[in-house]
């Protein structure tokens, strides 16, 4: 009896023994597989949100320290900056082709300020209004800020400035005793002073070859002379009014008396600066970036230029084009929320700031006042008065069509096919047409009246 007590207590313990084996090998690899998934689970979570943007050769060096900081204070966010071309048209090109597929790689646009409209109007680009703090929009340049805004609607918000300007030689101008210009009549009176009394070849450089320079330096000078290319409310077209057609002929006449070089019409910035900067001219309409390059060493004209807004007449406003970049995000992003920290980092007063001190013109009104900055780039001061001072070119969304059409027949003046008046009235015909094919009302026929 004692040998089967003994027998059955032995199995029980063997089965309990067994059973326990099981429940430790159970038990062993339920907690070894929540500790994989404890490992793993985390890790996904924590991955970081990827927000791509394509950017301009030249400027991937400022940007590739920027995002360094900027994730290293977001680690939740990577950023991918695609270096694209030199040109900006074949970046505008390579955003637009992705878009029209579909589905753009790219999170944010990096967006020149005659692309809002175009991006806008197409449904690529998302309204910023109600993620901009009145206190922060309140920090911008207001011409820089409004030029992000399509139907009143803001999509883009600025990261650099730009406008054009007048550039003189102060010295010359000094030992004449002659005063700055401030109308046409003016610069023309005296470039043909300073040509006929200094060492000067020419007296004004401006840019005229067919691209979209010639485009914005007309643009300055239509509104020198109280024209206007396309009404911003109206849409009407002012290329065949008196004001646009006295504004070709000033140009023209500018060659005709030697004042301008005869191959005007195929510079663009680069030859007129460098023109400028050897000592051969006293007056050139060009945009900031020549300042530093002007004023380093071996420059002939070191220390002795000048800059002010554009010249006008009595009738117009004298007022430089305005330029500038700025941030958009596209519709097409997966990530808006964590798309607007990159772009509220990129375009803040404290990047700007950094930014400044490369020599890039910020849109932070503030920064044009920082002593520190104004220690390394003392021009910035008499900029302010440029940038605030602009005109705009046409906020459409068919800019690009629009602007081919005035470079080709300005060309077509500046060679002598046309005259100016048959220029301007072809050139406003076929933009009446550009416009009117797309529902934007014209005006069918000029009245005479200069529009302004």
């Amino acid at each position: 009896m004692f040998m089967n007590v003994w027998r059955q207590g032995q199995s029980s313990a063997q089965r309990i023994w067994r059973q326990g084996i099981k429940a430790r090998f159970f038990w062993g690899i339920a907690i070894g597989l929540l500790s994989v998934l404890g490992l793993i689970l985390p890790g996904r979570s924590q991955q970081p949100v990827e927000i791509s943007f394509l950017m301009l050769a030249p400027e991937t060096p400022l940007f590739q320290p920027l995002i360094q900081e900027f994730e290293r204070q977001n680690p939740d966010i990577k950023i991918n900056m695609v270096e694209g071309p030199n040109a900006p048209n074949l970046v505008e090109d390579l955003n637009t082709s992705a878009l029209l597929l579909g589905r753009s790689p790219y999170d944010l646009i990096n967006l020149d300020v005659v692309w809002t409209a175009k991006f806008a109007a197409a449904g690529w680009l998302l309204d910023l209004g109600d993620r901009l703090p009145p206190e922060a929009a309140a920090e911008f340049l207001p011409t820089s800020l409004e030029a992000g805004r399509y139907n009143d609607t803001l999509y883009r918000i600025p990261w650099r400035a730009d406008a054009g300007l007048l550039y003189y030689r102060e010295d010359l101008l000094a030992a004449a005793g002659l005063p700055v210009p401030n109308t046409f009549a003016e610069l023309v009176q005296t470039s043909q002073t300073l040509q006929a009394d200094t060492d000067v070849t020419w007296g004004y450089l401006w840019q005229g070859r067919q691209y979209e320079g010639v485009a914005a330096m007309f643009a300055e000078v239509l509104a020198g002379f109280g024209g206007v290319w396309i009404d911003p409310d109206s849409r009407e077209v002012g290329l065949d009014q008196p004001a646009a057609i006295a504004a070709v002929e000033f140009l023209l006449n500018t060659v005709r008396q030697g004042i301008s070089p005869p191959g005007i019409t195929t510079y663009q910035e680069e030859e007129t600066r460098r023109l400028f900067q050897n000592g051969s001219a006293a007056f050139m309409r060009n945009w900031p970036y020549a300042v530093p390059l002007l004023n380093e060493d071996g420059s002939a004209v070191q220390g002795k230029v000048g800059i002010r807004p554009m010249v006008g007449t009595p009738e117009g406003i004298g007022a430089g084009c305005l330029g500038g970049w700025g941030w958009g995000i596209l519709s097409t992003t997966d990530h808006p929320d964590e798309a607007w920290r990159v772009l509220e980092f990129l375009s803040s007063p404290a990047v700007q700031r950094q930014n400044a001190f490369q020599g890039y013109l910020p849109s932070v009104r503030s920064l044009y006042d920082d002593p520190e900055i104004l220690a390394q780039q003392p021009y910035f001061a008499d900029l302010l008065a440029v940038v605030d001072n602009t005109t705009k070119r046409p906020v459409i969304a068919q800019y690009a069509q629009a602007s081919d059409i005035l470079q080709r027949y300005l060309s077509s003046a500046f060679s002598g096919r046309l005259s100016p008046t048959e220029a301007m009235q072809a050139a406003a015909q076929e933009t009446r047409a550009l416009l009117g094919r797309f529902g934007a009302p014209t005006n069918p026929e000029p009245d005479g009246e200069a529009v302004g």
